[in-house]
């Protein structure tokens, strides 16, 4: 990504997104290279004649809120959500907080090889910041839960992995009553996600039953995925997290159409919402298609177990603030722990392994496969499952087998490897 790059992406969005002009709201996470990016976008969004708001440092969802709140024509958010601080992207949201449709996306890459446009002087747009108007999200959030629940009591250990929550997610709780104790909250530019927040927490692990905390959170970079540490220490996935929240709202009457996770969710969500009467489906991989699914179905929670949960009856994108409040609002309103919560829910041990290909091949259409996935689904018995799936952003197969068995599912995983391997 470069920033000629970024100011032909700017003029091209502006030109399908708001060819009369209008308004767009700008946010970023900590990386270093998001200045360069937000200077780009912002001259070609200024030349194409569109004013511009810059709020700075934002959870990807706070900018989804905010770009709704304030009429803008859509919102933009410069980052690389869980990766290391060297890469960066471009994310959009349309004028209601959601995500760009395929249609509109191929119309704005349409554009991207085209000159960026400068309009006459009396047209250009104009920018301002607009820093302060955080606190709109941060009130926005904490409302996620009901009124008259308060975490006073509650002793939280939030890493914000130097990332875009690093300001409102502490606030957010401490405000809420909660005492704080708060980690990754010290971005440099280069240490977004650098052992710490969701993809790594190990020192949250350490941490929290370290200073005797009740529970522990994790953001991941741009604060839309959450990762939980129960007070002994224990990480809580998105599964487990999905689980506590679906029951929670089932037993409140509150709970809305299926549940939807994904193919990759764990087996032992999906056992533990049957044996509650709760419908579970899956999607694919990614959260667009867990929304697509809550959309098609009614349903109002879904998420994966990476951390990126759904709860459209609170918002309209993954945002792991918000997911947290409402689980940290659970264990105030029953006055369990998190570990408690989550118990009824067993994880079956879950293998996955990547064998590298040259290019991406339909492991449907390879009879070699298809027969060894088919053996390995008859010796699991119908107690797990195979999964095999092409990766949407490496050259790598997936290979994924899960069951009570672990000494099982690793063999599996194992000749399907060496299957797989010979047939690519």
């Amino acid at each position: 990504m470069t920033v000629d790059f970024a100011l032909r992406l700017a003029s091209a969005a502006a030109r399908v997104l708001a060819p009369e002009g209008g308004t767009v709201l700008i946010g970023k996470d900590t990386r270093v290279s998001g200045y360069m990016f937000e200077a780009a976008l912002e001259a070609g969004l200024v030349a194409a004649g569109v004013n511009v708001m810059l709020i700075g440092p934002l959870p990807t969802p706070g900018i989804a809120y905010l770009t709704k709140k304030f009429s803008c024509n859509f919102g933009v958010v410069i980052s690389a959500s869980h990766n290391p601080y060297e890469d960066n992207g471009i994310k959009f949201f349309d004028d209601k907080g959601g995500k760009l449709s395929d249609e509109i996306e191929s119309q704005i890459e349409a554009l991207l090889d085209s000159p960026p446009i400068t309009r006459e002087s009396h047209q250009l747009g104009f920018a301002k910041r607009v820093d302060k108007s955080r606190t709109h999200y941060q009130d926005f959030c904490a409302a996620s839960i009901p009124a008259d629940v308060r975490l006073t009591g509650l002793k939280i250990v939030i890493d914000c992995a130097h990332g875009a929550g690093y300001k409102v997610g502490p606030r957010i709780l401490a405000d809420l009553g909660a005492e704080i104790i708060p980690l990754g909250c010290s971005p440099n530019g280069r240490n977004i996600n650098l052992h710490c927040g969701s993809t790594s927490p190990e020192l949250l692990q350490h941490t929290v039953p370290g200073v005797r905390a009740h529970v522990g959170v994790a953001l991941d970079g741009d604060a839309d995925r959450l990762v939980m540490v129960d007070h002994l220490g224990r990480v809580v996935d998105g599964d487990q997290l999905l689980y506590l929240l679906a029951t929670a709202r089932h037993a409140a009457g509150g709970l809305q159409g299926p549940v939807i996770g994904t193919v990759m969710s764990n087996l032992g969500l999906e056992h533990a919402l049957a044996r509650q009467g709760i419908d579970f489906r899956r999607a694919k991989v990614g959260d667009r298609y867990v929304l697509e699914m809550l959309r098609e179905t009614g349903g109002v929670l879904g998420g994966e177990t990476s951390g990126h949960l759904l709860c459209l009856d609170r918002t309209t994108t993954g945002d792991a603030i918000i997911s947290a409040l409402q689980v940290l609002s659970v264990m105030q309103q029953t006055g369990k722990s998190l570990a408690e919560l989550t118990a009824p829910m067993i994880k079956y041990p879950q293998v996955m392994e990547n064998v590298r290909v040259a290019q991406k091949i339909d492991t449907d259409k390879s009879p070699a496969i298809q027969e060894a996935v088919r053996q390995a689904e008859a010796r699991l018995a119908g107690t797990g499952r195979v999964v095999l799936r092409a990766s949407g952003t490496e050259p790598v197969i997936r290979v994924m087998v899960e069951g009570r068995d672990e000494k099982l599912v690793r063999q599996l995983v194992a000749e399907l490897v060496q299957v797989v391997t010979r047939a690519v």
